[in-house]
């Protein structure tokens, strides 16, 4: 199995599914990328791959606080990342 680190195709496709229509979301999840990408464990990835899924308003809720992940993102990993995110 190829994990996400060992496939530059998968890293390079996350980093372009980051790029996002709000520039509050890209500069975050960019200023991210850069600094972690390389270190990040495949559930981190997982939980970045599903945040990703949201749509851009949901998605900036979450990054600034304003809201807490529910639903198909309720989960522990997606919380530890965006606990992270909120940092950058």
């Amino acid at each position: 199995m190829n994990t996400h680190q060992s496939d530059p195709a998968n890293r390079a496709r996350l980093r372009w599914r980051a790029r996002r229509g709000l520039l509050e979301n890209d500069l975050i999840l960019t200023r991210f990328l850069d600094a972690h990408e390389e270190t990040m464990t495949d559930e981190e990835v997982d939980a970045l791959t599903r945040l990703l899924d949201l749509a851009d308003n949901p998605l900036m809720d979450l990054l600034l606080g304003r809201a807490e992940p529910e639903g198909e993102v309720d989960l522990p990993h997606v919380r530890a990342l965006v606990a992270r995110l909120r940092q950058a």
